[in-house]
């Protein structure tokens, strides 16, 4: 019986992982099928035993038992009982050689952190986290991240950070913290680049609702028809009126635009929705209604 294509392709896995070649012989599709298992089960352990960043990354995305991970990670040399703080960077760009160096250069080996691809475009930093270091130390050390990646790598990076880690255990739970950080910082805050754990704000909340009661929100603000999407000169304006907390003079400012100009925009997007966001709670209906439309839509092309 000859190879099949699912055995050559365990071999090759094998050959990958080990550097080890092997020639298998089989009479019967149940010897195929015990010899896979077998090369699967060796290429399994290879990894498990000489690879940090294939544990890790099994122990955020696949679970591990609790009653082995302080047994893996011993065999591994990793001290499981260090507290750590997760961060969660997805580039622009896959990720290569020279983003990788960069952060080698940023995160050295003595510094004990340790940095895990999660896939083309995203990679986990686990870095242990002083005494005396605060959330406002994690907020800059991500800046510095990003900055240095902006500089160095030439690509355009976002990043989330988890709370504070005392075990290993506790990985994958800072590991979907992190997910959703980044998750409802790409959709609701894209102009951001540093997203905290605990600072998504009513984003948060928008993610976890039903499509149905957004629509139902929607439909009560702006009745049957939802006005369409601004462009992106009118989304400036009006991110930027928001950041300025509605003054009008100090936006104009910022945006070189003469005083009128701008409230002529602002009587324009009355026009368009039913609301004067000159006034607090139209300004904040429209700032959630629009959340809410970016997350539909997001949730549409999915």
């Amino acid at each position: 019986m000859g190879h099949t294509p699912e055995l050559d392709k365990a071999l090759s896995e094998l050959k990958k992982v080990t550097g080890i070649g092997l020639d298998v012989y089989v009479d019967s599709p149940e010897e195929q099928e015990f010899a896979l298992a077998q090369i699967h089960s060796l290429s399994l352990a290879y990894k498990e035993k000489y690879n940090k960043s294939h544990f890790l990354q099994s122990l955020m995305t696949e679970g591990i038992p609790a009653y082995d991970i302080l047994k893996r990670a011993s065999n591994l040399h990793i001290d499981a009982e260090v507290p750590r703080v997760l961060f969660l960077a997805e580039t622009k760009n896959i990720l290569d050689d020279t983003i990788i160096q960069v952060l080698k250069n940023l995160f050295p080996s003595q510094s004990k952190t340790y940095l895990v691809s999660m896939s083309e475009k995203s990679i986990a930093i686990l870095r242990p986290l002083k005494v005396s270091e605060t959330d406002e130390d994690m907020d800059h050390l991500s800046h510095t991240i990003v900055d240095t990646l902006n500089m160095e790598a030439l690509t355009h990076v976002q990043i989330a950070y988890s709370g504070n880690m005392d075990t290993l255990s506790e990985l994958p739970g800072a590991f979907r913290e992190t997910s959703l950080a980044l998750q409802v910082g790409k959709l609701f805050y894209s102009g951001q680049t540093v997203f905290p754990y605990n600072q998504l704000g009513v984003g948060r909340l928008i993610y976890r609702l039903p499509s149905g009661i957004c629509e139902s929100f929607l439909k009560e603000i702006f009745g049957n028809g939802a006005p369409e999407p601004f462009d992106a000169e009118t989304t400036a304006a009006i991110n930027k009126f928001f950041q300025n907390n509605l003054n009008i003079a100090e936006t104009s400012r910022q945006l070189h635009m003469h005083r009128n100009t701008l409230i002529y925009r602002l009587e324009q997007i009355e026009k368009k929705t039913g609301l004067d966001i000159r006034k607090f709670e139209d300004a904040m209906t429209l700032k959630i209604a629009i959340m809410v439309m970016n997350y539909l839509q997001t949730e549409r092309n999915s």
